[in-house]
């Protein structure tokens, strides 16, 4: 059986990422190792701490650089993250000073909101209806 343990999302600056992605979003730094000018560098869920890390990749590949422009210029989310309650996740987030493309609204058997990360990407945040 095969199961995902790693993903990733593309950040224009590690540190910059690590802060948003932990003291604002809310995850938990997995791992940090020093490999060269930029790092392995990880965050969990606090709700799944052993389960699918999310790696904060330093975007130096100019072909990727390339395509995550592309995707935010189109407005499209590099990924999705799921939450219990998205109109209180919009709320925090908006009072800690998060920019949203879409606020939340219903899109099928889900509601949705987009949030720019700060590091050159636009996630998504879903709840199930």
């Amino acid at each position: 059986m095969i199961k995902i343990s790693l993903t990733s999302v593309p950040v224009d600056d590690q540190d910059k990422a690590l802060n948003f992605y932990t003291n604002i979003l809310g995850f938990i730094k997995k791992a940090e190792v020093p490999l060269g000018e930029h790092k392995w560098l990880t965050v969990v869920s606090p709700l799944e701490q052993s389960g699918v890390e999310l790696l904060l990749e330093p975007m130096a590949f100019e072909p990727a650089k390339q395509y995550q422009s592309a995707l935010k210029e189109a407005g499209i989310p590099w990924t999705s993250f799921a939450v219990d309650d998205i109109k209180k996740e919009y709320e925090r987030l908006s009072n800690l000073g998060v920019n949203f493309s879409i606020t939340p609204r219903e899109a099928g058997p889900v509601m949705i909101a987009v949030l720019d990360d700060t590091c050159g990407n636009y996630i998504q945040l879903m709840q199930e209806l």
